[in-house]
């Protein structure tokens, strides 16, 4: 399998997302976690819960690679993809594969093919295959830079999810406050967010990867963010573009990844979720990011 031979055709993604998945749901390969879902409301935001008795393994698992990692035994599931996962090369440099657990359905990982630290800065590459990947699929594109924003792999992937978030009337639970269409071009701080980001209005229908890794840049300058081993989340729609600082990847127990920046967490049982309740999602994002 190489990068030069298996280029996705122009307008087969989707489909190709829904053929393999139904093949890895029938060979076992793909894995879905299973999850209730809750609304939690807290400033203007109806925040989506779901709760995931399974993830406990599965937040073991995530440490036990650290700690291998940690004495010197490193593993790499993205060096040779699972088959039955893997979709084809979006372009010469990355590839899509199916989220082996999925909380939700059609998540798709943008992997490089050659091994880049996720904790590395997005470059023109990283935009270019995001560009194809949002051309074909209305999504939600998100990056989480490390562990403290919470990456659970190594080596470097974006991660894609279909919108809406559910199949209630919003596409995505922050889009209430973050008004894309009222979004200004250039980089600003939404005064209904009160967590650290800025955020503007793209539309990479008509915008370049050039022209995206432009904003992305612009957005870094923002909020002062240089370095490689600065963490980070980016979020990103046909339509807007976030980027928010991380600080921890823990508020009083509860893990965040990019996807609660858009109004989605996930939680390991019902304490989990009344904690949350009590302690309010905004200020649980405030916690990891300030």
């Amino acid at each position: 399998m190489t990068e030069h031979t298996d280029l996705l055709l122009p307008g087969t993604l989707w489909d190709r997302i829904r053929e393999r998945t139904d093949r890895a749901l029938g060979t076992g390969a793909l894995q879905p976690i299973p999850t209730e879902c809750e609304v939690v409301l807290d400033e203007g935001i109806d925040f989506q819960v779901r709760i995931a008795p399974s993830l406990d393994q599965k937040i073991a698992e995530m440490r036990a690679q650290r700690e291998k990692e940690a004495a010197g035994e490193r593993f790499d599931p993205f060096a040779r993809p699972e088959p039955d996962l893997y979709l084809g090369s979006l372009t010469p440099s990355h590839y899509a594969l199916l989220n082996k657990f999925p909380v939700l359905e059609h998540h798709l990982l943008i992997v490089t093919w050659g091994y880049e630290d996720q904790q590395s800065l997005l470059t023109h590459p990283d935009f270019t295959a995001v560009d194809v990947v949002l051309s074909e699929i209305d999504g939600l594109v998100f990056y989480n830079a490390g562990p403290t924003a919470g990456a659970s792999q190594p080596h470097k992937h974006l991660q894609l999810v279909p919108l809406p978030l559910s199949d209630g009337e919003g596409r995505l639970p922050v889009d209430a406050l973050l008004e894309p269409e009222r979004l200004p071009e250039n980089p600003t701080r939404v005064a209904r967010l009160p967590f650290p980001h800025a955020a503007c209005r793209v539309d990479f229908r008509s915008q370049t990867s050039e022209q995206l890794e432009k904003v992305f840049y612009e957005l870094r300058r923002e909020l002062g963010i240089w370095y490689e081993d600065t963490p980070y989340n980016l979020l990103a729609t046909r339509h807007w573009m976030m980027l928010v600082p991380r600080a921890r990847e823990r508020f009083e127990g509860l893990m965040i990844n990019a996807l609660g920046f858009a109004g989605g967490f996930l939680v390991r049982n019902r304490d989990d979720l009344e904690q949350l309740r009590r302690i309010g999602p905004m200020r649980v994002l405030r916690g990891v990011s300030e």
